[in-house]
């Protein structure tokens, strides 16, 4: 769509930071006040508008996406959420690993396990790691552990944990993320390991650098968006 505003800036709100265009709040799709908990995140949204050219593309501006899904989906009912992104515990990535070639194996294990490890540390969470395409029946004691540990984050950290764990296939990494265990760039190398196996034996072509690109850029949002979200509130 065309540019409809010619400034966009964070501003305080009585609930927050609010995002405003031409000094006019905006809202959400749901007719919300797009309201941001910290002046960092309210700041960073508005930067993205800002940074719009004569044409406003939407699906560049993640952060946006990600504050309005926490408050129009989220916040009503957060086990829109909590559901979704605790399931992968049933099949998580990091508990999947390769029967072969051994090189690949030996990334996965070195990438993954000490997640899986620190995992079973932080939320008394034993996930079964198995081998080859059987599934993996989990344990109640693991699988509830891990919704416990969902259950505790709010409406705004829901939001960019469904997204860090939908785009990783993994529900562990997207915690290590959002509880600092790693930095995106490590949360990235876990997610990517097996498809950069394959490129490197067989190459790459454009339709999947373009799909692996959007993926990264997902994934490198919602970990700005939690860590926005860790800042100061002023």
């Amino acid at each position: 769509m065309k540019r409809f505003y010619k400034t966009a800036e964070a501003g305080p709100d009585e609930s927050g930071f609010a995002v405003m265009l031409d000094a006019k709040p905006m809202n959400t799709p749901a007719r919300k006040r797009l309201v941001a908990p910290t002046r960092a995140l309210a700041e960073a949204i508005a930067a993205e508008w800002a940074a719009q050219g004569e044409e406003v593309v939407l699906a560049s501006m993640r952060l946006t996406r990600l504050l309005a899904t926490a408050l129009d989906q989220f916040m009503p009912d957060p086990t829109h959420a909590i559901g979704p992104i605790a399931n992968y515990a049933t099949s998580d990535l990091l508990c999947h690993r390769a029967d072969a070639p051994a090189d690949l194996r030996r990334r996965q294990d070195a990438l993954w396990q000490p997640i899986v490890d620190w995992a079973i540390l932080r939320y008394d969470a034993p996930l079964k790691v198995g081998a080859g395409v059987m599934p993996l029946r989990q344990s109640n004691q693991a699988l509830t552990a891990i919704r416990l540990a969902v259950s505790e984050y709010d409406a705004y950290r829901l939001s960019g944990l469904l997204v860090a764990t939908t785009c990783s296939g993994s529900v562990l990494l997207a915690l290590a993320l959002a509880e600092q265990r790693i930095d995106v760039d490590q949360a990235w190398a876990a997610t990517d390991v097996d498809e950069r196996h394959q490129r490197e034996q067989w190459g790459d072509d454009p339709l999947a650098a373009r799909r692996r690109a959007d993926v990264e850029a997902d994934l490198r949002a919602a970990a700005r968006y939690l860590q926005l979200l860790d800042s100061a509130p002023t």
